[in-house]
């Protein structure tokens, strides 16, 4: 989406006010839970997770990493308070869209509407498969699963964060790691 944006002259000019380029250091919290989402995130280098808290317990929904964009689409979108958290888990760099350059975007290049909701389609039926995972998939069957399917967060992303991906605890996991 990006790419396309950067070919058009009027706002390859104006790139930089637009995308906001930031470098942020791990456990950098970029959005609290309850907060209104003003900002879609692009990431150049790096990795985000989206969580929430449960009774005090952190649960992580999903993990970004380079080429990939993160919002909670539903505040972005609504204004609604969000009901996740978003953070850095290494050193990232991103580009930080606000929600008003991205009204203007979609005014101007409309088939990136198009983008959009591939983005939120893909994002969904990722949701869709977590959630039938969790209920149909043993712990094992989830943790073999990442392995095949997600290497980088095995190897990218600190082991208690895959724990609570997995709806396990840290201990749980350290059994299912031994047992390979």
């Amino acid at each position: 989406m990006i790419e396309k944006i950067k070919t058009d002259k009027e706002y390859d000019d104006n790139f930089q006010k637009i995308f906001v380029e930031t470098e942020i250091t791990s456990k950098t919290t970029l959005l609290n839970e309850g907060e209104i989402a003003n900002h879609i995130y692009f990431i150049k280098k790096g990795c985000l997770r989206l969580w929430f808290n449960k009774d005090g317990k952190d649960i992580t929904l999903q993990f970004f990493f380079e080429n990939q964009a993160v919002a909670s689409i539903d505040s972005f979108l609504s204004d609604k308070p969000s009901m996740f958290t978003i953070e850095s888990i290494e050193p990232t760099i991103i580009l930080s869209l606000h929600k008003d350059n991205f009204a203007r975007l979609l005014q101007h290049f409309p088939d990136l509407k198009d983008g959009f909701q591939e983005i939120m389609y893909r994002r969904f039926s990722n949701y869709a498969a977590l959630f039938l995972s969790r209920i149909k998939d043993t712990p094992q069957e989830r943790y073999n699963d990442l392995i095949l399917n997600h290497p980088e967060i095995i190897k990218r992303v600190p082991q208690h964060y895959i724990a609570s991906y997995l709806g396990i605890t840290p201990i749980s996991l350290s059994r299912i790691r031994n047992r390979r």
